[in-house]
């Protein structure tokens, strides 16, 4: 995965953390700690940390306000404690650090796993053949079935979340989300949220569901990109209703069919011809699971309104000057495009 230097203003104290880490992880080897950052994301922050030729993995949550309960990473790395041994491609944390003296926040290190992750672009050399997408597209539906076969209850999992009535739950969370973050007026709000209250599924048997599912969640075999070598980002993990999971990937899952400024909100190479199509892959997921999908329309156009809303709560974050990234000054377009198009969705009645 490729890393840059450490962007303006989201340091912190080398030497706090090299303390840490020396006190916390047995075996260290001599050297001064170096620090790179991953530019992905936009969310929390996270960093590689390298002592010799040992190597870690730093995650924090943003700089600046966070809502009440996000940006947890004391559950996170609890979570990933005992899903790793349940789910070997979610990686082995080492620490998790409550003295927010160190850095400014809570924060835990754990593994790294090497590998590429493909998000907008395919790596430099690599053909996008129509064989190789279908395999990427296989193994990232594969692997989503893989975690909701888990049983939470043998992982240790079981009192993560709270399944019943996970839905009603979420959508109201999700309304309210949007409420608190709204900056500009964009009318389809109300009658997409209409939409989404007045006929909720009923939900299957819970899972344990990531919650933010996606392919530059992954980290690939380089040499065999479809090979899945890791799945990264467990801050929203729970127990709960697996095809909800699938949506919210689905969600980010464009294809070249596409409107073309739907595929530049959240660019992706799945838009390249050769991938499966949204269709496809909920027929390849149903295939591995077994479950019932005659409900997945209602939960995809839920997966873009969520999107939309995480979106905004990051537009609103920078409009108040509470982040510098100018990646986030163009998001508020992209909320735009996300509810308009879920709204349509919701009206036609398609993937």
């Amino acid at each position: 995965m490729e890393t840059i230097r450490v962007r303006e203003g989201e340091g912190f104290d080398l030497e706090a953390v090299e303390w840490y880490l020396r006190d916390h992880i047995e075996g260290l080897p001599e050297g001064e700690l170096e620090v790179r950052q991953f530019p992905s994301g936009a969310s929390n922050l996270t960093y590689l940390l390298e002592v010799g030729d040992w190597e870690g993995v730093l995650r924090r949550p943003p700089f600046g306000p966070v809502p009440p309960k996000a940006h947890d990473m004391g559950r996170e790395s609890r979570v990933l404690v005992k899903l790793h041994e349940a789910y070997p491609l979610a990686p082995k944390p080492y620490f998790f650090c409550e003295d927010e003296s160190v850095i400014g926040a809570p924060f835990y290190v754990m593994e790294r796993r090497r590998g590429v992750v493909v998000d907008d672009e395919f790596p430099v050399g690599v053909e996008p053949t129509r064989e190789l997408c279908q395999g990427i597209s296989r193994a990232v539906a594969d692997t989503l079935a893989e975690l909701h076969a888990v049983d939470p209850d043998e992982a240790g999992l079981g009192d993560l979340g709270r399944p019943e009535g996970f839905l009603e739950r979420q959508l109201e969370g999700w309304i309210s989300r949007y409420e608190k973050a709204r900056t500009d007026e964009i009318g389809e709000v109300g009658p997409l949220t209409d939409w989404l209250v007045k006929d909720v599924p009923e939900s299957p048997e819970p899972t344990i569901i990531h919650n933010d599912y996606k392919l530059n969640n992954l980290v690939l075999n380089p040499e065999d990109l479809t090979e899945v070598r890791a799945v990264l980002d467990w801050e929203m993990a729970t127990v709960g209703d697996p095809l909800f999971d699938l949506a919210v990937s689905l969600s980010y899952w464009t294809q070249p069919t596409d409107p073309e400024e739907l595929k530049d909100v959240m660019p992706t190479v799945t838009s390249t011809p050769g991938f499966m199509t949204r269709a496809e892959f909920v027929g390849r997921y149903a295939e591995k699971s077994g479950r019932d999908l005659s409900e997945m329309h209602w939960y995809i156009v839920f997966g873009y309104f969520k999107l939309a809303v995480i979106l905004q709560q990051i537009y609103a974050r920078w409009k108040k000057g509470q982040t510098r990234d100018e990646r986030f000054a163009s998001f508020d377009w992209r909320v735009r495009t996300l509810i308009l198009h879920a709204n349509s969705l919701a009206e036609e009645g398609s993937l």
